[in-house]
C-alpha cells in the first residue's frame, strides 16, 4: 500500500502503480509487466548477443591497430555485424552467424569516430587476396604535407608518419583467431609516396573469414636522443577496415560447447588466439529452449485428446493382458 510521509511525498505502491520520491519530487511509474516471448522475438535477442559477441572479438583483435577507439566504437561496431547478419539471404534467423554475414557491411568500420580514416589520410587503397589465400594491398601515390589532415597545432615536418596494415582471420564456430601479421610504412617529414604494393606472407586458412585494417600513426622525435612519442590518443588515432574476405570453407556449426586449446592447431600454436565469444552457447541455447518447448506444446496436445477421449459419465473397462479402454 502507499503511504504519505511528514514532507506530503507519497511512497509505495497502489494498484498497478508506484509512487516513490526523488530529488524532492513525486515520482509515479507504472509497475513492470511480465509478457512472453515469441519465437521470433527470441531469435532476435539470440542474433543481437552474437552480434555484440562478435564485434567485441574483432574490436578486442584489432587493438594493436587503433590503440585509441572512442566511446561508441562498441555500439557502432556491433550495429555493423548486426547488419551483415541480418543480410545474410540463406540462413536461418537465430541460426546464423557471421560467417553467414555480408562482410562488406562492415567494410569501413571506424574504431576511432572523433578521426575518421578517410577524413584524415587521402590515399586510395584496395585490398584483394590471389588463389593462394595471400592478401595483398595497394597504396596509391601520397603527399604527407597535403594529403594527411594532422592535429591541430601539430606540424609534419619533423614527424614519423607510419601507415599500419594488419591482417586477422576469424573462425568464430571454433571460437579462435589469428593474427596473420601487420606491415608497417614509415614516411619521415614532408615527402612523397609513390605507391607500394604489400602482400602478407600467411595465407588466410579456408575455414576462416579475413579482416584487414589501416592505421595511421604519429610520432614525434627527441632529437637529444633519436627517441619516437606517441602523438596518438582518444582525439586522433585513426583506424578502420579497409578489406574483408569470407571464409571460402567455413567450419560446421558446433553441436556442443566448445572447448579450443592451441594444441588442437598443430604449426599454429603460437598464432592462435582463444575468443571469448557467446554465440554459440546462444543458438545452442535457443535450439534446446526450443526443443524442450516442443516437447511440451506436444505433451499438450496429447493430454488433451486423452481428456477429449475420456467423456464424463462413461465407464471404463479394460480387456484382461491388452490395456485396451471399452467405453460403454
Amino acid at each position: 500500500m502507499a503511504t504519505i510521509d511528514n514532507k506530503g511525498m507519497v511512497h509505495g505502491t497502489a494498484g498497478s502503480v508506484i509512487y516513490r520520491e526523488y530529488r524532492g519530487k513525486n515520482i509515479i511509474q507504472g509497475k513492470a509487466k511480465s509478457f512472453k516471448q515469441t519465437e521470433k522475438t527470441k531469435r532476435s535477442a539470440t542474433e543481437f548477443g552474437l552480434s555484440s559477441s562478435s564485434a567485441a572479438v574483432i574490436r578486442t583483435a584489432f587493438q594493436p591497430a587503433y590503440f585509441f577507439k572512442d566511446g561508441t566504437a562498441a555500439y557502432r561496431s556491433t550495429q555493423m555485424v548486426y547488419r551483415s547478419i541480418l543480410n545474410n539471404v540463406s540462413g536461418e534467423k537465430g541460426k546464423r552467424d557471421f560467417h553467414d554475414g555480408d562482410l562488406s557491411l562492415i567494410e569501413g568500420l571506424d574504431f576511432n569516430a572523433n578521426s575518421k580514416l578517410h577524413d584524415v589520410l587521402q590515399m586510395s587503397h584496395s585490398v584483394s587476396k590471389d588463389l593462394e589465400g595471400l592478401v595483398r594491398v595497394t597504396l596509391g601515390s601520397l603527399n604527407t604535407q597535403s594529403g594527411i589532415k594532422r592535429p591541430k597545432g601539430v606540424s609534419g615536418a619533423y614527424m614519423k608518419h607510419r601507415l599500419r596494415l594488419m591482417l586477422v582471420a576469424f573462425n568464430f564456430r571454433e571460437e579462435y583467431y589469428m593474427n596473420l601479421g601487420f606491415q608497417d610504412v614509415d614516411l619521415e617529414g614532408y615527402q612523397s609516396f609513390e605507391g607500394q604494393v604489400i602482400t602478407f606472407t600467411e595465407a588466410v586458412p579456408e575455414d576462416c573469414l579475413a579482416l584487414v585494417s589501416m592505421s595511421l600513426i604519429l610520432y614525434s622525435t627527441i632529437s637529444q636522443t633519436n627517441e619516437r612519442i606517441l602523438l596518438n590518443n582518444v582525439a586522433f588515432s585513426p583506424c578502420a577496415i579497409i578489406g574483408v574476405f569470407q571464409s571460402e570453407k567455413p567450419s560446421d556449426y558446433p553441436l556442443k560447447k566448445v572447448d579450443v586449446q592451441p594444441s588442437d592447431y598443430p604449426g599454429r600454436e603460437e598464432k592462435i588466439n582463444v575468443m571469448f565469444y557467446k554465440g554459440n552457447l546462444l543458438m545452442l541455447g535457443l535450439d534446446s529452449r526450443f526443443s524442450e518447448q516442443a516437447k511440451l506444446n506436444f505433451k499438450m496436445v496429447k493430454s488433451k485428446q486423452v481428456s477429449q477421449d475420456v467423456l464424463p459419465g462413461k465407464r471404463v473397462s479394460f480387456k484382461k493382458n491388452e490395456g485396451i479402454g471399452l467405453l460403454y
